[in-house]
């Protein structure tokens, strides 16, 4: 993973910064039981993302982010405060197949 944050091009990479409203969204995440409050980075990771509107989140997390019952959470979230819902998938998804 570290080589492929090391390869991207600076001319394609754009730092987002964090803000109240971000903490905010992570916070009630966590309010909300979504996950616990030890899995706060990984909801900063997605109230950035939604803010964002970022168009994925792409995560290896399987066990606070890449899963079924924890997108539902943070989407009904987002929902509710008048955010889109997040497409959360793994790279898996994304991965180009030979005889494609």
């Amino acid at each position: 993973m570290k080589e492929l944050v090391k390869s991207l091009k600076t001319e394609f990479t754009e730092f987002i910064d964090t803000t109240d409203e971000t903490i905010d969204l992570a916070t009630e995440y966590i309010t909300e039981k979504v996950v616990g409050p030890t899995s706060y980075a990984d909801c900063l990771h997605i109230a950035l993302a939604t803010i964002n509107r970022a168009d994925f989140l792409v995560s290896w997390n399987f066990k606070h982010i890449v899963n079924v019952q924890r997108i539902r959470g943070y989407n009904a979230i987002n929902i509710k405060n008048g955010y889109k819902q997040l497409e959360i998938r793994s790279p898996r998804e994304f991965e180009k197949y030979e005889d494609d």
